[in-house]
């Protein structure tokens, strides 16, 4: 078992507070986030695209596993998550993230292709946390 951690300050309250989100890793060293990075495009990071990069991250080790598993060796897998945050009875939700994949591995037909990514969709353990809908778009280049 592994056990990761990530801390985040706020100082202040409301669209007035400011924050910082640091990661054991070093990754991450007081990244500012807030309102104006969440809402109004402003400079720093917001919780809905960490979630988005983990989740592209793990769906696309979990494919290349899959892949491998299955005799294949790879070329390039590229993958995008657009995670969608919405005001719901009074408070927010994340209501969906959008995986979109492409991938480039020789000998490998579509359909066993998208087999085998909607199996790593099902079983990436980002996939399982998030309490929403999960789409994915798959392309294959040749």
């Amino acid at each position: 078992m592994t056990v990761n951690r990530a801390s985040a300050r706020y100082e202040g309250f409301g669209k007035e507070g400011r924050g910082s989100i640091t990661t054991k890793s070093g990754v991450l060293d007081k990244q500012p986030y807030g309102f104006g990075t969440r809402f109004e495009g402003q400079p720093g990071t917001n919780p809905e695209e960490l979630i988005a990069a983990a989740h592209a991250a793990c769906f696309t080790m979990a494919l290349s596993f899959g892949l491998a598993r299955a005799g294949y060796s790879g070329d390039t897998l590229e993958t995008s998550a657009a995670v969608t945050l919405e005001q719901q009875d009074g408070g927010f939700a994340i209501v969906k993230s959008a995986l979109t994949l492409t991938g480039k591995v020789p000998g490998i037909g579509a359909d066993e292709f998208a087999k085998i990514a909607e199996e790593a969709e099902k079983n990436c353990p980002v996939s399982k946390l998030l309490n929403c809908e999960i789409t994915l778009e798959h392309s294959l280049e040749s």
